[in-house]
């Protein structure tokens, strides 16, 4: 969406025109994320830049109905956060470029703090859903930051796949993981976006088992929504796509002023 901000001299002297435009699928699992959208793309689908409000950022907030009937208002911090995303790198295993080993920890600390984009500089807003058809859950954030944040953040997170492909992680109770980062494409929403599956092979309660996580985050304007939504039977892509599509056009809403469907518990 355009902003055009114009100034008109009087007849009676020079005139001035001044006028300015403001930038602004999960598909093939091999793909990347995309965060260089066309100007044109950019300049259609963003809404007026400003900044989140504590109270807009609840209003943007995607509601259990967006998802469809199997998820609910959640129960609980689902067990495998603490037993499978508490991990430490092995950063012996980095024998080539140690810098990857900080890369890939901080993907795990930021996944464990749910804190991946960095601190909001808006309003912020969360909310977490149960999957009672899979067992997963979903985490959907809504915050304001400073755009090249943002930006900065998406570009690093783009990194992850090359930087962390595998890895191998030690948990909290000194169990053995192996860790599998892979690039994801989201929907193509917003003014940039980046996806990542994250695949953690660890233990829960002493057993055996594997974490598949999907995380999203989609920039608006000066705005951004993040999410995961995983367990340990996987990741519902379809869950996934619809919660990014209808929360963004959630946010472009608030942002442009505009009221979006009341949310429900």
């Amino acid at each position: 969406m355009n902003r055009p901000s114009c100034l008109l001299a009087s007849a009676l002297t020079a005139g001035m025109l001044l006028s300015t435009a403001a930038c602004s699928s999960f598909g093939d699992r091999a793909g990347s994320g995309d965060t260089d959208v066309p100007a044109s793309a950019m300049a259609k689908d963003s809404p007026t830049a400003t900044t989140l409000t504590q109270e807009q950022a609840q209003a943007a907030l995607i509601t259990n109905s967006d998802l469809g009937s199997q998820w609910t208002a959640t129960q609980g911090t689902a067990t495998w956060h603490d037993s499978l995303l508490k991990g430490k790198v092995d950063a012996n295993a980095f024998v080539t470029n140690k810098q990857n080993a900080v890369d890939c920890q901080k993907l795990l600390d930021g996944l464990y703090a749910e804190d991946l984009l960095g601190d909001p500089k808006g309003g912020q807003a969360a909310t977490t859903f149960d999957d009672s058809g899979n067992n997963a859950q979903m985490r959907y954030q809504v915050a304001g930051y400073a755009k090249a944040d943002v930006d900065a953040k998406l570009a690093w997170l783009k990194t992850l796949p090359d930087k962390c492909d595998q890895f191998p992680a030690v948990d909290a109770q000194g169990a053995q993981q192996n860790i599998q980062v892979i690039s994801t494409s989201p929907p193509n929403v917003g003014d940039a976006r980046q996806g990542l599956q994250i695949t953690v092979d660890g233990e829960v309660d002493g057993a055996p088992s594997t974490l598949t996580l999907d995380f999203v985050a989609v920039r608006v304007g000066d705005s951004a929504l993040s999410l995961t939504n995983g367990g340990l039977e996987g990741a519902e892509q379809d869950s996934t796509e619809q919660a990014v599509q209808a929360g963004t056009t959630r946010l472009k809403d608030v942002l442009a002023g505009k009221t979006p469907p009341p949310t429900q518990g």
